[in-house]
């Protein structure tokens, strides 16, 4: 057995989370002197076991330890934190997880194919829907990355194949992963307060495309189209159009393969659900990547009609008097506000959190045909209110101080008050949750309770809103 190059090196672990604890593992399993450090002795206190396999846990290092020879950060952290600063300075390497991950891998007798996705919009979804087709195909697969489970312990597990969510934060910390496929949805702005601005979000982006056998755009998409452009190997796309050669697209209801050999059909849209355009090309992403990896054609549609929606994510919650209640709590800028929001024809709108630098004029402009109401929550919620004043002055608008449950619990009666029947009352927030939550996933379940205790007291049919 080849040792690991890890072994006998002083290895840095930045960050006492999720990943940084499988990173810790990890390395502690190849032979590395492990140092953990993080800002909350909480977190560090959570990883107290880690000593006993040999690890030192130090809170809130501003500098490597001296003799450090890498430091493995997590994804969230800047690269401007001063630890990391300090370790740029001092000659020593900062990679992430996603990059151990890799490495490690590269070590292992029989490596993982790994068919990555990243995106601002749709990335669960689509990454969720791969595993599924591939499942469905009889490859032995697993769905890892920013989707949940770290990838470090996916290429420990020895997976075949890996199924790789990775965000802009993990990809910036990531500088050999070579994907034997990968594909970018789409690029909004997004992360702007972390990255700067859109084109070095775009650069973070493109790194996935590197050393691809197979680079996977969507055509409907520019900036996806203008990535792709300086990808390694083959580049196919797909479009929610006709496909033409080298595209999957969309032909009479059915999904439609002509990049992979001769024209074939993959699917029926009625196999896509939730149902809604972007879903359908998160479907054709999935199907992509799949084909890419050599599944043949019948398991794309066994794989999506299995395939299992993640939780927030245009989920319905509850259907009283006419009205619809659907949880897109995961909408958390506005470029997935938008989908959500086109979904519908008559929405009640819960909207507001933390902006995190983006713009909401271009969003409310694009969908204030279909506004019937809106009602406003968290710190960002003043620039909700202008870009409705500007864009659908006809709209009224109701703003809620209150924060946390309470706060939803006053939006969604507000939102019921507004609601007719036939309209939706749609959370999509187009912001980040943490000005009020602990993420989007306590936002959407205060949503979904607030939900049922108002439809509790008020069994009757909601007041048209005015």
């Amino acid at each position: 057995m080849v040792a690991s190059r890890f072994q006998g090196l002083q290895v840095l672990v930045a960050g006492a989370g999720v990943s940084g604890r499988s990173a810790a593992e990890a390395l502690l399993a190849a032979g590395a002197s492990v140092t953990v450090t993080d800002g909350s002795a909480d977190r560090l206190a959570a990883l107290a076991s880690l000593q006993s396999q040999g690890a030192e846990l130090v809170a809130g290092l501003a500098e490597p330890p001296p003799g450090t020879d890498l430091v493995v950060t997590s994804p969230g952290w800047r690269p401007d934190a001063p630890l990391l600063a300090a370790a740029t300075a001092a000659g020593v390497e900062v990679i992430g997880e996603v990059e151990l991950a890799w490495r490690l891998d590269r070590e292992a007798e029989n490596p993982a194919t790994w068919l990555a996705v990243t995106g601002t919009n749709g990335k669960t979804t689509t990454v969720s829907m791969l595993e599924a087709v591939l499942r469905a195909a009889g490859v032995d697969v697993v769905a890892c990355g920013n989707v949940g489970l770290p990838v470090v312990d996916a290429v420990r597990a020895g997976h075949a194949v890996l199924a790789v969510e990775l965000s802009s934060f993990q990809l910036h910390w990531s500088e050999s992963v070579e994907p034997h496929a990968a594909v970018v949805l789409n690029l909004a702005a997004d992360h702007l307060d972390w990255h700067g601005d859109l084109e070095s979000y775009g650069t973070a982006k493109a790194k996935i495309y590197a050393g691809n056998a197979v680079s996977v755009a969507n055509a409907d998409d520019e900036w996806s189209t203008r990535l792709v452009a300086a990808a390694d190997g083959r580049t196919v796309s797909f479009t929610l159009g006709a496909p033409e050669q080298d595209q999957l697209g969309v032909e009479n209801g059915q999904l439609v393969d002509r990049a992979f050999g001769d024209r074939v059909v993959l699917a029926s849209l009625a196999d896509v659900h939730p149902a809604g355009p972007h879903n359908v090309a998160n479907a054709l992403a999935a199907a992509a990547l799949a084909r890419a990896h050599g599944v043949q054609p019948g398991a794309v549609a066994e794989g999506l009609r299995a395939f299992q929606p993640g939780a927030h994510r245009s989920v319905p919650v509850a259907e009283a008097a006419g009205v619809s209640y659907v949880d897109d709590s995961k909408a958390t800028n506005p470029h997935a506000a938008d989908a959500a929001l086109r979904a519908h024809p008559r929405v009640v709108w819960i909207a507001g959190g933390l902006l995190k630098g983006a713009e909401v004029d271009e969003l409310v402009a694009a969908n204030a045909d279909r506004l019937t109401a809106a009602v406003l929550i968290g710190r960002d919620r003043a620039q909700f209110a202008a870009a409705l004043a500007r864009h659908a002055p006809d709209v009224p608008v109701r703003e809620v101080s209150a924060g946390d449950d309470a706060g939803m619990l006053q939006a969604v009666r507000s939102a019921h008050e507004f609601a007719s029947p036939g309209s939706v009352v749609l959370l999509a927030p187009a912001a980040a949750s943490m000005d009020m939550f602990t993420d989007y996933a306590h936002r959407g379940r205060a949503f979904a309770d607030a939900v049922r205790e108002v439809l509790a007291e008020t069994p009757t049919a909601p007041a048209h809103g005015g």
